[in-house]
């Protein structure tokens, strides 16, 4: 276990019971979503290469525009 992690979890330590157990369940809902997109990415990588190829391939020959977040 990392310095930090130690430091986070001794910290956690201190609050009331309500509020690690809801911190928890934030945790293990982003470590689950993480493997979530880990997998999902591993059954796909030549689908993302094509992807990004097309994309790349719009932008050099002219066919995309840059985004204003003002306008979106």
């Amino acid at each position: 276990m990392t310095e930090l992690l130690e430091r986070v979890i001794a910290r956690l330590k201190t609050l009331p019971t309500s509020e690690q157990d809801a911190i928890a369940s934030i945790i293990l809902e982003e470590l689950e979503d993480e493997l979530l997109w880990d997998e999902a990415f591993s059954h796909s990588p030549n689908v993302l290469a094509k992807l990004a190829a097309s994309a790349m391939a719009e932008y050099r020959s002219g066919k995309t525009q840059e985004l204003d977040p003002e306008t979106l």
